[in-house]
């Protein structure tokens, strides 16, 4: 059983994850990731120009990591929805806290 099997689709990201995603994946991953947007399973969902302020406020929070840019929109979508989980192989994000204090639920593979 896969990690993603655990949780429904659609699977909501932000477009900075996107570029990411495809950036570390290469053209041997865009196909998949394509598919997966395509078929409305990984849909892009933030709204960064209504919450901008949120977003760069954890990033000078967690200047010292640092926290990049896709990181804090996924803290934020977290504060937003609390019953969202994030699928990652970023570690970092057991440091981060959302509301300034509560973990960020996640799920790191082995």
């Amino acid at each position: 059983m896969s990690l993603l099997d655990s949780r429904p689709a659609p699977w909501k990201t932000c477009e900075a994850v996107l570029t990411e995603t495809f950036h570390v994946l290469g053209p041997q991953g865009e196909h998949a990731v394509s598919r997966l947007l395509r078929s409305g399973a990984l849909v892009p969902s933030f709204r960064f120009l209504e919450l901008a302020e949120p977003v760069l406020k954890l990033m000078r929070r967690y200047s010292d990591l640092p926290m990049g840019f896709a990181d804090a929109c996924l803290v934020r979508m977290t504060e937003e929805d609390s019953g969202s989980v994030i699928l990652t192989t970023d570690s970092d994000f057991r440091i981060y806290r959302r509301h300034g204090r509560l973990t960020v639920p996640c799920i790191l593979p082995p």
